[in-house]
């Protein structure tokens, strides 16, 4: 049986996230989302160093990213890529329970992913 993961990784960011966890001796990253911005949301993420109990963890050839409890719903269906561009280099999300943007992208509008959305996975 599979199980469910609230997000799936890009080559790209696993890539990435390995040589955070690298260069930084962690064990990962924490990815979750909280208030503000223009949009009302924005995505944060931040390091791991010590390891985390109860979270949802997505793992993909040794890459290790960590849900915050409160944001599994807002991310759930989510790609996470990394992109470098000339104006901009960090990771990039894209997820089906964003309903907008601001014009430079930080800050989001997101709706938690309901029981219908979730039947139909």
């Amino acid at each position: 049986m599979s199980r469910f993961s609230v997000l799936s990784l890009t080559d790209e960011a696993v890539v990435r996230v390995k040589e955070i966890m690298r260069i930084n001796h962690a064990r990962g990253i924490l990815v979750g989302v909280k208030k503000g911005g223009c949009a009302g949301m924005e995505y944060t993420v931040d390091l791991v160093v010590e390891e985390l109990s109860g979270l949802d963890i997505v793992e993909k050839d040794d890459a290790r990213v960590f849900i915050a409890r409160e944001a599994v719903l807002f991310l759930l269906g989510t790609l996470m890529d990394f992109e470098i561009t000339t104006l901009r280099t960090g990771f990039v999300f894209k997820n089906p329970n964003q309903t907008s943007a601001c014009g430079c992208g930080q800050s989001v509008d997101i709706i938690p992913a309901s029981l219908d959305m979730l039947k139909k996975k």
